[in-house]
């Protein structure tokens, strides 16, 4: 169904929207910084929030791409085009909800979630909590939008609109922070703007008639109770796996935080470093839910089978470059944090640790998005969620407290985590034929 070129043209634009959106995060914790230590601090509690919530709304966005691409396997546009309506009827209607929460609840919210702060930083997080919160529709809408494109092989569209919303966003906290000095508003403004013009952009791009999905009248967007449920059996649970990742990064970053300076600050620049190695399987798993649902609603299950082990095999491939230079040039890569010796040393032999671990990171990783694409997102959560809890968080208390491990003992939980799903998933992936179920 897919020829190498059009593999290419689908997969290549997510790989460099995904190196994008770290090299980005990457200047805005540059920029946030010249604002004052209280503006970093509250921006960081508050972007911990805003990254559950648009996982979750990334997971629904997965679901109604999933349904989408099987529709068009199916060739059944017109089913694809109301499944596109319902998506981004589903994504405004939760993301209005919490925004309305957020603005609603804003300082007695982050009090629950954070307990008593220094109130300089509970200012600045309020602010930015405030603004930020209103930008969550534009965002839910611009996920929704990229994820249809994705669906019908066409990735470059969502690239370039990251493009655009990721230049306004570094030009506007550069003006609003060093220019009209206006702190952590700053730094919030440019960011709700930037996603209000790609939400814009994508809403009218998804409307072009020469789209095979695309939202071409409002009848799309009455709810449809039963391609909702369908959209909802794969949303909730990708919602819920990642929520429950996401508050597991935040029960292992109080354990660093006990193990000393040192720990803390080694840890989290090799966390920052290895976010490299992720890019290309996170791009290769979200292609693969195009290509996956396509063939499994073409009824061309063998060949769904034959792209994932293909495409993993280039994930491994790229991998082999990657790990090989990080372990090659981890001294070079952590001396530009001028970190003190101990925790370059530590921060060195973390990222070591970890490039050997990734020979089995795509069969824990790139797999699922398999079965998501194949109906099979509760198994996935399932594993993963159980996973997370009992290896990755149970394993690493066990480590650091029980045998005095260190930071270190934290990524030896993580890498049993990653063991348990990759034969679990590996295991699933075998009966793939038989499980793959069709909207």
């Amino acid at each position: 169904m897919f020829s190498k070129k059009q593999l290419i043209k689908l997969l290549a634009p997510l790989i460099v929207e995904q190196i994008m959106a770290v090299l980005v995060g990457m200047v805005d914790v540059v920029m946030v910084a010249a604002v004052g230590e209280a503006a970093v601090s509250g921006v960081s509690l508050v972007d911990s929030i805003s990254v559950l919530i648009i996982q979750i709304m990334g997971a629904l966005a997965t679901g109604g791409a999933v349904i989408s691409a099987q529709y068009l396997g199916k060739e059944q546009p017109r089913d694809a085009r109301k499944a596109a309506g319902q998506l981004v009827s589903v994504t405004l209607t939760l993301s209005l909800i919490v925004t309305l929460i957020a603005i609603i609840g804003n300082r007695h919210l982050l009090g629950a979630i954070f307990g008593k702060v220094e109130l300089s930083v509970m200012d600045n997080a309020q602010t930015y909590f405030w603004i930020t919160a209103l930008s969550y529709p534009f965002i839910g809408l611009y996920n929704a939008c990229a994820a249809l494109f994705r669906s019908m092989g066409n990735s470059k569209v969502s690239m370039m609109t990251s493009l655009v919303m990721n230049i306004i966003n570094i030009v506007g906290n550069a003006i609003c922070v060093f220019g009209l000095k206006m702190g952590v508003a700053g730094v919030a403004y440019p960011t709700l703007f930037s996603r209000i013009i790609a939400a814009a952009m994508m809403f009218v791009l998804i409307q072009n008639r020469h789209n095979s999905i695309r939202l071409n009248s409002m009848k799309s967007l009455v709810p449809d109770m039963g391609m909702i449920k369908n959209i909802l059996s794969i949303g909730i649970p990708g919602g819920l796996e990642s929520g429950m990742f996401q508050f597991g990064k935040i029960f292992l970053q109080s354990l660093v935080s006990s193990l000393g300076t040192a720990s803390i600050a080694g840890y989290a620049v090799a966390s920052n470093l290895v976010t490299i190695l992720y890019l290309p399987g996170t791009a290769i798993g979200l292609g693969l839910i195009t290509i996956v649902g396509q063939c499994v609603g073409a009824g061309r299950l063998s060949e769904a089978k034959h792209y994932a082990k293909s495409l993993i095999g280039v994930n491994y491939a790229i991998l082999l470059v990657l790990s090989s230079s990080m372990v090659l040039f981890s001294g070079e890569l952590v001396g530009i944090y001028q970190l003190s010796g101990q925790a370059s040393r530590l921060s060195r032999d973390l990222i070591t640790a970890h490039s050997i671990a990734m020979l089995v990171w795509p069969l824990a990783f790139t797999i699922p998005h398999t079965l998501r694409a194949s109906l099979d997102a509760r198994f996935t959560m399932a594993v993963s969620v159980f996973s997370m809890w009992a290896f990755r968080i149970g394993f690493a208390y066990l480590f650091v407290y029980i045998f005095k491990l260190g930071v270190m003992g934290i990524w030896y939980g993580m890498f049993i985590d990653w063991i348990f799903r990759a034969v679990v998933f590996s295991l699933r992936f075998k009966g793939f034929e038989k499980r793959a179920i069709s909207v």
